[in-house]
């Protein structure tokens, strides 16, 4: 597991959380070779509001709603942050930014929809590597609310 070792999967085992480590090539892979939908797989995006940055989690075939994001960690509004603060911030390059085990812990909003899934897929922290955790245990280690951030 050395290898393997993210500080995201680090974070992940230090808290007891039981996960899975999944690779893959492209999300459209995870679909066809498993039983795991599209929807159910978690893209982390990180956010500028007034006074700092945020996390938002969603899935990866919707787009994220600036506005609900911001509603939801109450902000007046958002923006996508810089990749280059992105990566600074998290630690991760973007492309593989992990919700787990980010250098700084960030204000977080996960979209509801993951409340539909028995687990869902998330960076672990490098491009092709996803973990596969239970959505209320996402919300608990990175200290999410929920709201409806995703649209179509």
């Amino acid at each position: 597991m050395a290898r393997a070792a993210t500080p995201g999967i680090a974070a992940l085992v230090a808290a007891g959380v039981p996960h899975e480590i999944v690779h893959f090539e492209a999300v459209g892979d995870l679909s066809e070779s498993s039983d795991v939908a599209a929807e159910q797989v978690f893209k982390t995006l990180i956010i500028a509001l007034p006074g700092g940055l945020a996390v938002a989690v969603l899935p990866v075939p919707r787009q994220l709603s600036l506005k609900a994001a911001a509603g939801a960690l109450g902000a007046p509004k958002a923006a996508m942050a810089e990749p280059v603060v992105a990566q600074r911030v998290t630690g991760y390059k973007v492309g593989g930014i992990s919700p787990f085990g980010q250098r700084r812990r960030l204000r977080a909003v996960v979209d509801t929809s993951a409340l539909r899934w028995d687990r869902v897929l998330c960076s672990a922290g490098r491009r092709h590597w996803d973990v596969a955790v239970a959505p209320a245990d996402l919300i608990r280690l990175t200290g999410a609310v929920t709201a409806d951030i995703a649209v179509q």
